[in-house]
């Protein structure tokens, strides 16, 4: 089981204690409000306690619905996803999916809070919901389209993307916009709609998950290719579980007149960013001690 799909199971099995909390403080609520208990003439003389305690219900059970349709939904996932990674972007897009839902459900408990119908208030304003809807299109749209980029596989956070004229590795999606962060550490903000409406170039993607390190190497050190690619397949030895270490090559891709650029490939098996950013650096803490050791040499 991969660290990311582990980190999934332990936050589930926690929001599943808090379902079942929320769940037996529901049932408590309910039996108050609807049987005849010692709370029923206080609810009757105040009419705001009621409210109070109407709201509660309802923004109980709109809460429990939506995180035991989380619950499922996740469920599913993991267990299809037993054989393989889990794409982290599907997990974004349930918890920004019901935290919309959420956000819904707390407006129309504000509602019974005050003792509005909320059927009766929407119908009400339906000129002004009308006028609404046409101020706030972009953010819908923006919206929409986010929740398709966490739903798809094709990007997903840690991939390095050019978009527009903007270079970065994607660090967040949210239902707004995209927030990338370029190689010298500029944040970069992206609309969603932009990200779905222009070209998009995702340079960590390639059918056969290959890792490419490149890295140029100046003639003072002693260029030995079988030795420098033994040693960088040494420090692939430890992560056997996830790459394959039999279809690492170096190559010489470019000669300048005082130095050459290598290029490192392996094949990946889980594609998980986390354990590709692991393996980066093991690789390029082994090629800087290779060209310490040569250079003392």
């Amino acid at each position: 089981m991969n660290q990311l799909k582990s980190i999934i199971k332990n936050q589930e099995n926690k929001r599943r204690r808090n379902f079942l909390f929320k769940l037996l403080l529901l049932l408590i609520l309910i039996v108050g409000f609807e049987s005849n208990t010692w709370l029923t003439p206080f609810l009757d003389r105040y009419t705001i306690l009621a409210n109070i305690v109407r709201a509660s219900i309802f923004l109980i059970s709109g809460n429990l619905i939506i995180s035991l349709a989380r619950i499922i939904t996740l469920q599913f996932y993991l267990k299809r996803t037993e054989d393989s990674r889990v794409q982290p972007n599907f997990v974004i897009g349930i918890d920004r999916l019901a935290t919309l839902l959420n956000m819904i459900v707390i407006l129309v408990t504000v509602m019974l809070l005050f003792g509005v119908e909320p059927l009766k208030f929407l119908t009400s304003i339906t000129i002004v919901a009308a006028a609404i809807a046409l101020l706030t299109k972009e953010y819908i749209t923006n919206i929409v389209n986010g929740l398709i980029i966490m739903f798809s596989d094709q990007l997903e956070i840690g991939d390095k993307i050019l978009v527009g004229n903007n270079v970065g590795f994607i660090r967040d999606i949210t239902l707004i916009n995209m927030e990338l962060k370029s190689e010298t550490g500029e944040i970069i903000i992206v609309p969603n709609t932009l990200v779905l409406t222009s070209e998009v170039v995702n340079y960590s993607k390639n059918n056969s998950h290959q890792v490419i390190l490149d890295s140029e190497i100046p003639f003072y050190s002693v260029i030995q290719l079988n030795d420098l690619e033994k040693t960088l397949n040494e420090s692939l030895s430890g992560f056997s579980d996830y790459v394959f270490v039999e279809g690492a090559q170096l190559n010489v891709i470019e000669r300048k007149p005082e130095s050459v650029i290598i290029r490192y490939q392996f094949p990946i098996k889980s594609g998980e960013k986390v354990v590709e950013k692991s393996v980066n650096k093991a690789i390029n803490q082994a090629l800087i001690n290779w060209s310490h050791e040569t250079r003392k040499a």
